[in-house]
């Protein structure tokens, strides 16, 4: 399967709002027998938070009370200076992700007889994370001259470690990176410059040698993202359709290098999912696409650069129910647009 010609196969963000490891991965491989991803799992513990996911080693870390936050007077120069090492020998198993903080990756691993065209991982994105961690002054820790220049380095250790883990399933690896900050870039939450985030982004890239991605639920300054050197780029084509197509230029850029889209047209909220079907949602992505074409996309190159997924995570789900609902529909949708126009 070339790089950039899914096909508009089907996959997921990664959150599933399963307790049972063994269940969510049963779930998904039962569905996404293409491109099948690990389930985070946040109902099951704040561990798997994601946010809280990959601090595991992070210096000065402190997890009480379902927050996070870097406490100072602990020995962070020691543990800096370890992690720093780490970085420049790219000695990523030093900095795993453990059964405890990612039971569905671990559960994902061992599964047997198992032949997917691609696996997918995901890994909280550097922007979110360094403004969601704050030190003992509340203050973000993206801010901080010496901790905001570790996250970056420390999420591509995380990255790669996760990335080698997956590659024992499946040659072919995609690695998204999770940016639902990135929908606050522009206002005064985020005094970050375009520069800073691009460099950010392309820290934890360079761990990655397989696919990489990165989606954002939200809306937002896509240009920024459509510049990095990311491979895929996942939105919510259900809530914010429009919100993509007001770069044709750098969309239009980023397809002819070979990049895919991600159309996260399978809405996460029950209520939304029951008014659904995998008929009303292809006319619903077809509209989504409509305004591509009319700025000089091919129909054509959308559908074969393209995947499939649900808008956002299916872990904040009110049971599992719904989220088997959600694929059951999504791999519909899938098959439907793949015999019509591939």
């Amino acid at each position: 399967m070339p790089k950039n010609e899914f096909g508009c196969l089907p996959t997921i963000i990664g959150s599933m709002p399963h307790t049972d490891a063994k269940e969510a991965c049963a779930l998904i491989t039962h569905y996404l027998k293409d491109i099948p991803a690990w389930p985070q799992l946040p109902q099951r513990s704040f561990l798997e938070n994601m946010n809280v996911q990959y601090s595991e080693g992070f210096p000065g870390v402190v997890i009480a009370d379902n927050k996070i936050s870097i406490d100072r007077s602990q020995n962070i120069e020691s543990s800096l200076e370890k992690l720093y090492h780490a970085y420049l020998e790219d000695d990523y198993n030093k900095f795993p992700t453990s059964a405890e903080y990612a039971a569905g990756l671990h559960e994902f691993l061992d599964i047997d007889n198992f032949s997917p065209r691609a696996v997918k991982g995901q890994v909280v994105g550097p922007v979110t994370w360094g403004l969601t961690v704050t030190d003992d002054s509340k203050r973000a820790i993206i801010y901080d001259d010496i901790l905001g220049d570790a996250v970056g380095r420390f999420l591509k250790l995380k990255a790669s470690w996760q990335e080698k883990k997956l590659r024992e399933i499946c040659r072919q690896t995609i690695i998204f990176l999770d940016e639902p900050y990135m929908s606050a870039y522009g206002s005064v939450g985020i005094s970050l410059s375009k520069e800073k985030i691009i460099s950010l982004l392309e820290e934890v890239f360079s761990g990655i040698s397989g696919i990489k991605g990165i989606h954002c639920c939200g809306n937002t300054d896509w240009s920024v993202l459509l510049a990095t050197s990311t491979d895929i780029i996942s939105f919510d084509a259900y809530g914010y359709a429009q919100s993509l197509s007001l770069y044709p230029a750098e969309v239009k850029r980023f397809l002819d290098r070979g990049g895919t889209i991600a159309w996260g047209i399978i809405p996460c909220e029950p209520a939304l999912l029951n008014k659904e079907t995998a008929t009303s949602l292809k006319d619903r992505l077809e509209e989504a696409m409509a305004p591509f074409t009319r700025n000089g996309i091919r129909f054509k190159q959308l559908i074969e650069q393209g995947l499939l997924t649900p808008s956002c995570g299916l872990g904040t789900m009110n049971g599992t129910e719904p989220a088997a609902q959600a694929l059951e529909i999504l791999t519909e949708l899938s098959q439907r647009i793949r015999s019509q126009y591939m």
